[in-house]
């Protein structure tokens, strides 16, 4: 089993920013990603950074040049930090772990941007 903790979310005035963090405890015996996700009402949770095999990073479209996705292995933690943040980025952001083909996911933390 893995747990995924989040923090970090919160409300921030619009070009604000915000870091949100996911540390993972359990039996993460071989990662596959990490990662995050966002999921707005009535929509399909999407993409929003992630790493996969190796140190290879895969940004949305919306968030690149906005957003970063940095990770601490020894801690087996990952990080997204978010810059310049847009009304549009309000939503509920997920952290994933993909363990051993299994995807685990944190209990979500809610990003709001006001205008």
């Amino acid at each position: 089993q893995v747990q995924l903790v989040e923090s970090g979310g919160g409300l921030v005035q619009a070009g604000g920013s915000l870091r949100l963090s996911c540390a993972a405890s359990g039996s993460l015996f071989i990662i596959n990603a990490m990662g995050w996700y966002r999921q707005a009402p009535g929509k399909q949770r999407e993409l929003v950074a992630t790493f996969s095999s190796g140190s290879s990073t895969n940004y949305a479209d919306s968030v690149k040049g906005r957003f970063t996705i940095s990770r601490d292995n020894a801690k087996n933690t990952v990080h997204l930090q978010m810059n310049s943040l847009k009304p549009e980025d309000t939503t509920v952001y997920y952290c994933n772990f993909r363990v051993m083909g299994f995807d685990y996911w944190g209990q979500g933390t809610q990003v709001t941007v006001s205008s």
